[in-house]
This record gives C-alpha cells, sequence and structure tokens, in this order.
C-alpha cells in the first residue's frame, strides 16, 4: 500500500509543477537569469545523472569499464565528433574494458 501513496504523491507532485508552470506570468519568464538558468538547468541534470550512474554504485564510489567509455565520450567530443560516433565510442570502450576483465 505504501508503493501506492508514493506513486500518488508522485502523480500529483508532477500534475502541480505542471500547473504552476502554467501559471507563471510571461514577464517573469522573460527576465533574463530566468532565460539563463533555464537553458543550463538541463545540462547540469543530465551531468548530474550521468556522474551518478557512471562512478556510483549504491553509496559506493566505483571506477570501472563505464568511467572508461565517459572518458572516451569526452575525447570524442573534444575533437567535435558527431553524436552518433560520440556515442559508439562510449559503447565500444565500455564493451573492450568490459571483456578485457575490467
Amino acid at each position: 500500500m505504501n508503493i501506492w501513496i508514493a506513486i500518488g504523491a508522485t502523480v500529483v507532485g508532477c500534475y502541480a509543477v505542471k500547473v504552476i508552470g502554467l501559471l507563471v506570468p510571461a514577464g517573469v519568464l522573460e527576465r533574463p537569469l530566468v532565460k539563463r538558468l533555464a537553458a543550463l538547468l538541463p545540462v547540469a541534470l543530465l551531468a548530474a545523472l550521468t556522474a551518478q550512474q557512471t562512478f556510483a554504485d549504491g553509496q559506493t564510489l566505483m571506477l570501472d569499464a563505464r568511467a572508461a567509455g565517459l572518458a572516451a565520450a569526452a575525447v570524442a567530443l573534444v575533437l567535435r565528433a558527431p553524436f552518433l560516433v560520440v556515442v559508439a565510442a562510449a559503447v565500444l570502450v565500455t564493451a573492450g574494458v568490459r571483456a578485457l576483465g575490467g
């Protein structure tokens, strides 16, 4: 039963955030600070999610094949490779390190 309460609370919370977003006046959304935060927030959230999924395993810090794949993707990004090449490099390096026993 507790899981259904959590699901219901999440549904209500998501709906409330959507409604609040629709009720914000247009003038507030046109402010430079709000525009800059709206542009940077998704990048920060994605970076945090990537770091958490790459370097964490529960409550412990892990350095394994995922970190090597992330490093390969970072190198590909620095070299300005297309997105699919970045993803392919990360996948190939991660699979290679895992195949070698890492």
